[in-house]
């Protein structure tokens, strides 16, 4: 919320800059603000919440939803200040730049369809920020044709000539920075001026640095690290605890309480929560939160305080403690003490063993991995019961007798139902806990031999109707319990150990499968400024040293697995936000031309942000891909500005392509200037970074700061020589002058 607030206010303070009054300034903030309204009442509609993802293109947008009101309102104030009537302004305004906004807003929309079919979870979660981002767009359209030209002339005024110097402290500041303000941009329209006569004096050079910087972005880009979600960190950690699975629950609780201990002795840990269990035999949780950034040492990161950690909780023998910062997104897989997975695959048990073991105990060897860890479960412990069925015959005792006593031991057997007024309670038969606590209470179970066998052992005939019942067809009622609590009829005992061998032996606690198939998962995390990209690598290196067999194959799950997917999808998903907004403009200016030209602008923004993000010492992660994609949107805007005036100029006047452009290029040099600086401030609290969880938010603001920055130094020159060159190939029509909306430049206007 605090990033939104900034972001509105910085844009604001664009508008009141360039337009020297508090009025101007107004009908900005109005039109931003009447936009975000519409923009909460269509995500209340479409069921969305304030989220990080929502908001984070709520402050987006603030840069964006100015820009068609800027445009008309700039367009409005330059008639103005020429001496025309308000309301003729307003309207004559609005008409010549009514088709221009109609392009920047739609195009911008079609960048974000590609993103509308991402697939996977990722798509999902960016499907919220495309459609609130595009519907904060249209509204802002909307807004800019029919609000914004009637606080125009509701609002504006014209200067007035002569008037007397303001008394008070207020108006002399009001007028030293209007002076100065109107003395800047005049200098920066010079300076312009002459840069671009250079530029359209010498075309193909200007051309050869466009390619230069079109193969830098290809080199810039396979070189910068590619991530998946940026690091988060605020001030929470969590960790898996692993030992042998065979440990007592006492030796278990001894364990904890000393990874407890190391926790809560850091200085910079305030809180820490553990215990034992979970999926697996020895295994166990932990969660611990750092003091508040003012009671640890200056800039001491989440993941700084677990490097400390790590080699003190390593000392604890028998037992591995795998700590890590606590993500906001995290994505599939199975439960594992790391981030990351890679699952394998095998027809058999004994050879998804050994080669889990062979690419577990590589993995560690390599420096960008750490935290390596498996979910083999094979140390844990089960005895064995190996009845001897000849002696069990020869004494007469059935293997029915053997199941039920071994279950009426260690198992629930449910005896008898006991009624009162209101419930029911049922009689469960077990041993008490005292003696079932070892293999040894093996030796105490004692089977009852049949009746035939026990008369002849006592010497006496069988009595009457003890015969052995038979077995019932109905499986619920064999071995059913006879309701006696105390057998009264005697019968010889004989001891289990008698008829029966115990043995031990080390089985797994589960067996995993994955589509069928027998799997295992390694789990692992990168060292510090590892990126997930360098990481698959690692793991791929591993396995090319290990040489699996053909029976064992694996494959990245998780996380790993959504950003191999991503990456993948990358190039593709930005071809096709380049192709949907060719054909948009192609419909809207009926040409196969010019939208060439509004395209050669975004190589430039391109090598911008690539450059910011390796300059910050930051990786290409799945935010910034969604900043190019603003870019995309964002960096056209200065050619449909430049590209429109032009052809409007050359159709209704009949002027050269070079007077066309470069009398467009110093008309529509402010509002440039005026929508890139609003986009820019309107990111720039993204970049800085405010609040908990800036740091999934920072590589968005990095990446349209950066290539702003490029884009704007670029395209004012590169824009205007490339419309010359590609204005030869464009076939003129005897007609076109009905084509043109009339658009002239207004009495007065500077464009030397």
């Amino acid at each position: 919320e605090l990033t939104l607030l900034i972001a509105v206010a910085l844009v604001v303070l664009v508008v009141g800059l360039f337009l020297r009054t508090l009025r101007a300034a107004a009908i900005p903030a109005v039109a931003t603000i009447v936009s975000l309204l519409g923009t909460f009442g269509v995500m209340y509609l479409l069921g969305f919440s304030l989220n990080n993802l929502t908001l984070m293109a709520l402050t987006v947008a603030t840069g964006f939803v100015v820009d068609d009101a800027i445009v008309v309102l700039e367009n409005v104030s330059r008639h103005i200040e020429a001496g025309m009537d308000r309301m003729q302004a307003a309207l004559q305004g609005a008409r010549e730049v009514g088709f221009t906004v109609l392009s920047i807003s739609l195009s911008l929309v079609a960048v974000f369809i590609p993103l509308l079919f991402m697939d996977g979870q990722v798509g999902r979660l960016f499907r919220e920020f495309a459609v609130t981002l595009s519907v904060a767009v249209l509204i802002s359209l909307l807004i800019s044709l029919t609000t914004t030209p009637m606080l125009c002339a509701l609002l504006l005024r014209p200067p007035a000539a002569g008037a007397p110097a303001r008394r008070s402290a207020a108006g002399w500041l009001r007028q030293r920075l209007g002076r100065w303000a109107r003395g800047g941009q005049q200098g920066l329209t010079r300076a312009y001026a002459g840069a671009l006569d250079w530029a359209l004096a010498s075309p193909w050079l200007v051309v050869a640095v466009l390619l230069v910087v079109i193969g830098l972005n290809g080199y810039l880009f396979s070189a910068i690290s590619k991530g998946f979600f940026p690091d988060q960190d605020n001030g929470l950690m969590t960790g898996g605890l692993r030992a042998d699975q065979s440990i007592s629950s006492a030796a278990m609780a001894d364990k904890l309480q000393q990874a407890v201990d190391i926790l809560r002795a850091d200085p910079s840990v305030g809180t820490v929560v553990a215990f034992s269990g979970g999926w697996r035999s020895g295994g166990g949780f932990l969660s611990a939160a750092l003091k508040p950034p003012g009671q640890r040492p200056p800039g001491e990161s989440t993941r700084a305080v677990i490097n400390r950690l790590r080699p003190q909780l390593g000392r604890i023998t028998g037992l591995r403690v795998f700590l890590n910062p606590v993500q906001e997104l995290r994505i599939g897989g199975r439960s594992s003490n790391s981030t990351y997975q890679y699952t394998l695959k095998a027809d058999n048990q004994a050879d998804l063993k050994a080669w889990t073991r062979r690419l577990s105990e590589q993995m560690k060897r390599d420096a960008r991995l750490t935290e390596v860890d498996d979910d083999l479960s094979d140390n844990s412990v089960e005895t064995f019961v190996q009845v001897d069925r000849d002696r069990a015959a020869s004494l007469g005792v059935p293997l029915s007798s053997v199941d039920a006593a071994l279950y009426d031991a260690f198992g629930q057997r449910q005896v008898a139902t006991m009624y009162s007024e209101l419930n029911q309670y049922a009689v469960v038969l077990e041993w008490a806990p005292g003696h079932t606590r070892s293999p040894l209470a093996l030796r105490d179970v004692m089977l009852p031999v049949s009746p035939a066998q026990s008369a002849r052992v006592s010497g006496a005939a069988p009595a009457a109707g003890t015969t052995a019942a038979a077995t019932s067809a109905n499986p619920a009622q064999r071995g059913a319990s006879t309701g006696q609590p105390i057998s009264l009829a005697p019968s010889a005992m004989v001891p289990l150990s008698a008829i029966a061998s115990f043995s031990e032996r080390a089985v797994p606690t589960s067996v995993w499968h994955d589509g069928g198939e027998l799997s295992s998962t390694l789990s692992f995390d990168l060292a510090e400024g590892v990126s997930i990209e360098q990481g698959r690598q690692a793991v791929g290196d591993a396995v090319d040293a290990i040489g699996l067999p053909n029976n064992v194959r694996g494959a990245f799950s998780g996380a790993a697995a959504a950003a191999q997917d991503t990456q993948s999808q990358q190039t593709l998903l930005i071809g096709a936000a380049i192709v949907v907004i060719y054909i948009v403009l192609g419909i809207l200016y009926e040409s196969l031309i010019h939208p060439v030209t509004v395209l050669t602008t975004l190589p430039s923004a391109g090598f911008g942000a690539v450059l910011a993000l390796l300059l910050l010492k930051m990786e290409f992660s799945i935010m910034a891909l969604i900043g190019v994609f603003l870019l995309i949107g964002i960096v056209k805007k200065n050619a449909i500005l430049i590209i429109d005036f032009a052809l409007d100029a050359e159709r209704a006047r009949g002027l050269s392509a070079t007077q066309a452009v470069r009398e467009a290029c110093l008309l529509r040099f402010r509002p440039i200037l005026m929508t890139t600086l609003a986009a820019g401030l309107g990111a720039l609290p993204l970049a800085i970074g405010f609040g908990q969880g800036s740091a999934l938010r920072q590589p968005l603001g990095v990446t349209i700061v950066g290539g702003l920055i490029a884009s704007q130094l670029l395209t004012l020159l590169t824009t205007p020589v490339v419309y010359v060159l590609l204005d030869r190939l464009r076939r003129r029509r005897p007609d076109q002058a009905h084509l043109a909306r009339g658009v002239v430049a207004a009495p007065g206007a500077d464009t030397t």
